[in-house]
């Protein structure tokens, strides 16, 4: 089982020297992924209803929470840094109606720019022709995780994605609805790497490795419902010890 760090710019550690201290302590710990979550800019009295709460809110006093731009602060940690692998959410800032096939398209586009010398795609929403992007990833290939708690969701892990991670507990239905759509994209659905929210008991850890969950993921701020499992950076040198080595 692999222990990822999720919800880990916010608050606190969106302070530069606090975020790099919480991630040396996280590689030292033996965790192997730092994630981060994005709302750059929030409307102040915003009206769209946020899925993770019964109030439709993101959280009292969150509308100017401390989040910063997560390319830049997985950046300034990885220069600090060297095994712990980095994990953002994205937002694409679309209409719903059209965010699944263009998704598709992008992820596409992504990988013909990471792996081709001069570069080619055409679909209908983004198309080039013979373009450079350079410098590309030493494997030529960057795993794209899919998140979502539908099932369109798990089948766009199943037919595209290196990963599936809901942002809740993923109920079985959802696995097994990404492993079908795996299977009829002629795909191995063993292949494809399960991240999950951690639950507190190491049973219930051992129960999701015998789902073939790969990876959970231990909230350092509470966000989305979930509630900090870890705060400081002695929290999660602990967590490593009492933990994470039952795993090794």
């Amino acid at each position: 089982m692999k222990f990822g760090l999720r919800y880990a710019s916010l608050g606190r550690y969106s302070n530069g020297p606090a975020a790099v201290e919480l991630a040396q302590a996280a590689e030292a710990a033996g965790f192997d992924s730092i994630w981060t979550v994005e709302h750059v800019v929030v409307p102040h009295g915003y009206q769209s209803r946020y899925p993770y709460s019964p109030s439709g809110r993101m959280g009292s006093g969150l509308e100017d929470f401390p989040i910063p731009d997560p390319l830049i602060w997985l950046a300034y940690i990885g220069s600090a840094t060297r095994t712990i692998k980095l994990g953002t959410a994205i937002a694409l800032g679309i209409p719903f109606e059209d965010r699944g096939p263009r998704t598709d398209e992008y992820v596409a586009a992504m990988r013909a720019l990471w792996s081709q010398e001069r570069a080619s795609y055409q679909g209908r929403f983004v198309s080039f022709d013979q373009v450079f992007c350079r410098p590309l990833p030493p494997e030529r290939r960057i795993p794209i995780i899919v998140g979502g708690d539908t099932a369109a969701a798990a089948r766009r892990a199943g037919r595209l994605g290196d990963g599936y991670f809901p942002a809740r507990p993923a109920p079985p239905e959802l696995l097994d609805e990404m492993r079908r759509a795996a299977e009829a994209a002629g795909r191995d659905p063993g292949a494809i790497e399960i991240t999950v929210a951690a639950p507190p008991e190491p049973a219930e850890i051992e129960a999701l490795a015998k789902r073939g969950v790969a990876r959970v993921a231990v909230p350092v701020s509470a966000a989305a419902g979930l509630p900090a499992q870890v705060k400081t950076p002695d929290d999660v040198l602990r967590y490593g010890k009492e933990m994470i080595a039952r795993f090794r």
